[in-house]
């Protein structure tokens, strides 16, 4: 390096603390950041989206952050655990297959060495956050005094407040041990045996053109259970790609449940996704395209789910 580039390059910081890392934080201000793998970011500033900081606070090297926990209530993923290593944890793969899936299909095994699971859910666009969402995750932040702790959803959500969005240092994500519920209500014993024959099933797609490392056009995840007369059970959709903040399709899952998937419910899903769905359009694809390959993803999901 020549003394030019010495003197652009930042300083790097290594806190042993999430308390230490926000004092950084707080006293750099725009003049730091946050970095975890790093991968990200370095496409931005080789690109020239994004300026490189004069100082970088290494995250990884705060204590506790790169392990996986397995808890009473549910699974805890430090943030700076890679995608590699969330890829290959063996109860992850048993337990919370789309996580798996999703991480799976980000970016070439040589990236993902180097990409940690808190920087892509961070990054708020990240591939792994629909899958995430599907399995109503959680995340643990720190704000200076205290960790905090909120479903995923609304962490996404605070990231429209620049209040908010700016003044978080993600620790962890949590995966809870939920489990669809199966209905006993009273009823007939004709009735109460198929309503007991229920069929979980889950898919997360990514779709875009990998070959030349874009965006992603959608990331679908989809959860659900299915009884053997063909009517929803429990289901959750989330949807994201691209530059589009990643959401749980709520008004379609309450819609939809208790209903038999049919010909007219595929159609009602396909609507209703054209309709609730906002992808941001950029210049690989437009937001309609986004949509209608969408609802093209998840109307096909509920049709395998209802076939087999």
């Amino acid at each position: 390096m020549n003394a030019q580039e010495i003197m652009s390059s930042p300083l790097v910081w290594h806190p042993q603390t999430a308390a230490e890392a926000w004092l950084l934080k707080q006293s750099y201000g725009f003049d730091g950041l946050y970095i975890s793998g790093g991968t990200l970011l370095r496409t931005q500033w080789e690109s020239g989206v994004s300026a490189i900081p004069k100082h970088l606070i290494n995250l990884s090297t705060i204590r506790g952050l790169n392990e996986v926990k397995i808890g009473e209530s549910g699974v805890i993923i430090g943030g700076q655990v890679t995608l590699q290593a969330c890829r290959t944890n063996a109860f992850l793969q048993r337990n919370f297959p789309l996580v798996t899936d999703a991480v799976r299909a980000i970016a070439a095994p040589s990236i993902r060495h180097l990409a940690t699971i808190g920087g892509n859910v961070s990054s708020l666009v990240g591939d792994a956050i629909p899958a995430l969402l599907a399995y109503d995750a959680e995340v643990i932040w720190y704000n200076g005094a205290i960790e905090q702790r909120a479903p995923l959803s609304s962490y996404l959500l605070l990231a429209n407040d620049p209040a908010q969005g700016c003044e978080r240092l993600l620790l962890s994500i949590i995966l809870p041990f939920t489990r669809f519920k199966e209905e006993n209500t009273a009823c007939g014993d004709e009735e109460e045996n198929t309503i007991s024959k229920i069929k979980h099933f889950g898919a997360y797609h990514k779709v875009g053109r990998r070959e030349a490392f874009t965006p992603s056009i959608v990331t679908a995840a989809i959860l659900g259970a299915i009884s053997s007369a063909g009517v929803l059970m429990e289901l959750r959709i989330a949807l994201g790609g691209g530059q589009t903040l990643p959401q749980r399709l709520e008004r379609l899952e309450a819609e939809i449940v208790g209903a038999a998937v049919d010909h007219q419910l595929l159609q009602q899903a396909y609507d209703c996704i054209l309709q609730e769905y906002e992808p941001r359009e950029d210049l690989f694809a437009s937001s309609s395209y986004r949509k209608i390959t969408a609802a093209n993803v998840i109307a096909a999901e509920l049709w395998k789910a209802a076939r087999d």
